[in-house]
């Protein structure tokens, strides 16, 4: 029997798209199942839904068998700790414990780029973008740190720490957040974005995530409608 993987709308959902690109990109079988974001409200459908799986009532939720794992951290660490072989962690100790440490990082931090720059996939909200870099001392100091974070890999053609890893899953959305807003970054960084964004399992995501033609008004700060803003 393989994972049943209970997330959100693609165009929207950082937090499963973690979980789905490990699984994908590793070739580890998995069910999808979709709940569509109409609210957050307690009666939503959404919640509804979700509740009767998570308590917390939030997506990413894995399934295997009897046994429940929520939060994308909670899950990444499962599936490495189930597929050893895999080799979703480091085998090198050091760069095991930065895995941990950045995915961590990611998991738990950087809440004015969360806040402000939304995951969308099929918009370009270029302009957004520059007038955040311009206004917001707090975006620039979370993207530097993010910058360091990808310029520190062991080497330009490499992952975060070598090999694919729970990490990058972790920040696989945050390139999708630069694609959309077009925030500055090193070169180094830009390399490492291409290297993200050219794994299948992120293309599939992408192309998924465009097929939902979806407008979810409250996970849409920047566009009035559906139309407004699409990537070209």
């Amino acid at each position: 029997m393989s994972y049943q993987l209970f997330i959100g709308n693609k165009n929207y959902s950082t937090w499963s798209m973690r979980p789905w690109i490990l699984l994908k990109q590793v070739d580890i079988p998995f069910q999808e199942h979709w709940i569509r974001f109409d609210s957050f409200e307690p009666d939503s459908q959404f919640k509804t839904e979700i509740l009767k799986l998570n308590p917390t009532g939030k997506v990413p939720a894995l399934i295997d068998a009897d046994i429940i794992v929520w939060d994308s951290l909670a899950i990444a660490e499962y599936i490495a700790e189930q597929h050893p072989e895999k080799a979703l962690l480091p085998q090198d100790k050091k760069l095991r414990a930065r895995a941990r440490c950045i995915s961590a990082e990611m998991h738990s931090g950087f809440q004015a780029l969360r806040n402000l720059c939304p995951m969308n996939v099929e918009a370009d909200l270029t302009h957004v973008g520059k007038q955040l870099w311009a206004e917001n001392e707090q975006i620039r100091a979370e993207v530097a740190r993010i910058d360091q974070i990808w310029s520190e890999r062991p080497s330009e053609d490499a992952f975060l720490c070598g090999e694919l890893s729970i990490a990058d899953a972790f920040y696989a959305p945050v390139v999708m957040r630069f694609e959309c807003f077009n925030l500055p970054l090193s070169a180094s960084s830009q390399i490492y974005m291409q290297k993200i964004l050219a794994l299948s399992s992120v293309q599939q995501w992408i192309q998924e995530a465009k097929q939902e033609q979806m407008f979810v008004p409250f996970d849409e700060p920047y566009r009035q409608n559906r139309d407004e803003y699409l990537k070209k």
